[in-house]
């Protein structure tokens, strides 16, 4: 598990590379490495979810699992007043996170080391994203969604995507278990985004 992209210390050589991209008009130069999630370019799921989301201006963002960080700092981008914490268990992911945002000069946004929601502190997040790391298994991804849960606001949202054959339609009927409201925002060749708003009368359970 150690040479896997979910591993909190990835074992391979070293493989940097840059890369751009353009993500809802901006332009961002990216660096990868070998041991990160979708190391030669940002994933086409990753690109449905950052088409998808919208954020209420000066919303405070939680990315979980943020890889080398082109999710997060989209996000960030689009709440110039709020800010964005992105976690990943990797730490290289982490690393290249923090090296692409002071890159791109986006300061709004707190990079740590995690796995999963276990050092994020903060339990009124507006919005929380993830292309959850499906390699690891259904017990992490829909412990995530757990977690999300007790980390959002009240009416505050989890984005996330996920491909039909990779478990769709059991991430929803755990989502529905969990929120008030789940809502299939968009579907585009097989994946499919799916909000999940906190809402009072949630059947947490």
């Amino acid at each position: 598990m150690s040479n896997h992209y979910y591993s909190d210390k990835p074992q391979v050589a070293h493989d940097r590379r840059a890369t751009e991209a353009e993500l809802r008009g901006w332009k961002l130069r990216l660096v990868t490495d070998a041991g990160v999630f979708s190391k030669n370019g940002i994933d086409y799921g990753s690109r449905v979810l950052i088409d998808a989301i919208e954020l209420p201006a000066g919303a405070h963002v939680l990315d979980v699992g943020c890889g080398y960080g082109p999710i997060g700092l989209t996000a960030a981008k689009l709440v110039p007043d709020g800010h964005v914490t992105m976690i990943d268990i990797n730490e290289r992911a982490v690393e290249l996170s923090k090296e692409n945002a002071k890159a791109n000069g986006i300061t709004n946004v707190t990079v740590m080391q995690s796995n999963l929601l276990a050092e994020v502190k903060k339990e009124d997040f507006d919005a929380i994203l993830t292309n959850p790391p499906i390699r690891a298994g259904k017990d992490t991804v829909h412990t995530t969604f757990e977690q999300a849960y007790g980390h959002l606001k009240m009416g505050g949202a989890l984005w996330i995507v996920i491909q039909k054959k990779q478990g769709a339609p059991s991430a929803k009927a755990k989502l529905e278990s969990l929120f008030g409201r789940v809502e299939e925002v968009t579907k585009d060749k097989g994946y499919r985004i799916f909000k999940a708003v906190k809402l009072e009368e949630a059947p947490l359970g």
